[in-house]
């Protein structure tokens, strides 16, 4: 494998280590639902390249790490993530999202 095919492999990589949005601390996504919600909010807070609010910019970048994760992500370190969300909702007073009903996204549907 040449490197800038193992260059392109790893922009997810990148993106992670050298965000314009979020400066993350080293290991950030390694510990505890509430460490990882709290160092998101933290790195969020001090930001000053972030063009969104620290809130949807620390979920951004949690999202983001999930998704590209994919398979290798176990389903144990899913379910982390998963409480890291809610627990950054909880520090940024937002609703969690068992308090949705499934499927509900944004405004309710008027009925006609």
């Amino acid at each position: 494998m040449t490197k800038k095919q193992r260059t392109k492999r790893r922009w997810s990589h990148n993106v992670t280590e050298h965000s314009n949005a979020l400066d993350l601390e080293a290991g950030v996504f390694k510990g505890s639902a509430t460490s990882i919600a709290r160092s998101l909010k933290r790195s969020a807070e001090h930001s000053k390249r972030r063009k969104t609010s620290p809130f949807r910019s620390a979920l951004s970048m949690l999202t983001f790490y999930e998704n590209r994760a994919g398979t290798k992500l176990s389903p144990a370190r899913r379910r982390v993530l998963d409480r890291a969300k809610d627990e950054l909702r909880r520090l940024y007073g937002k609703p969690t999202s068992g308090k949705r009903p499934s499927g509900a996204r944004g405004r309710a549907r008027r009925s006609r």
